[in-house]
């Protein structure tokens, strides 16, 4: 199922003014042997990803994060970030065994999900990229270690809110609160082929019909 619906952002660019997030639903299907396929179980959770074109106050971030260079502003100029949300089934401001292994799936479904994205992408030879939400390094280009702020792109592209606990910083989504599990890709191509490479990871991760 995807839906769609608006959400408040600063005027950064065309597409940001117009943006709208899309929501889908992701799963894992955990490995099972023929004689249990019938018991087969899915992980779920809804996803939220919306396109925006890099704005210039995200500019040094991006050059940083990916070695870009000053000769390298028209690529800049046309990097598109795609933020994405996790709805998590616990809080993730809470500690415990619980929640560690809520992180663990969200990992997992986030990183299947931005792999079978950015595969579509280079097969076609547009530059792409995703981050690894343990570490926070880029997964395709590793020659940086730059460290990417999620909680900080979610701020500045969604002006969602954040809060301190501890020493970290914690998002705070609009619908979910603290219940939230962000991480980001980035590509450098027509919005409509990302579009389309989104789509076909939400297809092949979906639930399927009966």
């Amino acid at each position: 199922t995807t839906t769609y619906h608006r959400t408040k952002i600063g005027v950064m660019s065309e597409m940001a003014e117009n943006n709208m997030i899309t929501t889908v639903v992701v799963g894992l299907r955990e490995e099972q042997d023929e004689e249990e396929e019938t018991n087969a179980t899915h992980s779920y959770a809804e996803l939220e990803y919306s396109l925006h074109l890099c704005p210039k106050k995200h500019k040094s971030e991006a050059q940083a994060m990916f070695n870009f260079t000053e000769d390298d502003d028209e690529k800049v100029a046309k990097l598109i970030i795609v933020p994405t949300c996790q709805k998590t089934a616990v809080d993730i401001i809470k500690t415990g065994e619980r929640v560690d292994e809520e992180k663990d799936l969200c990992l997992e479904r986030f990183l299947k999900f931005a792999e079978i994205a950015t595969n579509v992408l280079r097969e076609k030879n547009f530059w792409c990229d995703y981050i690894d939400p343990c570490s926070g390094l880029s997964m395709i280009h590793r020659d940086s270690q730059r460290v990417y702020g999620e909680v900080d792109a979610l701020v500045t592209l969604l002006n969602y809110e954040c809060t301190n606990v501890g020493c970290c910083k914690i998002v705070m989504h609009p619908k979910w609160g603290s219940s939230v599990y962000p991480a980001s890709l980035f590509a450098i191509a027509p919005e409509d082929e990302v579009r389309d490479a989104l789509r076909i990871a939400a297809e092949k991760m979906g639930k399927k019909r009966s």
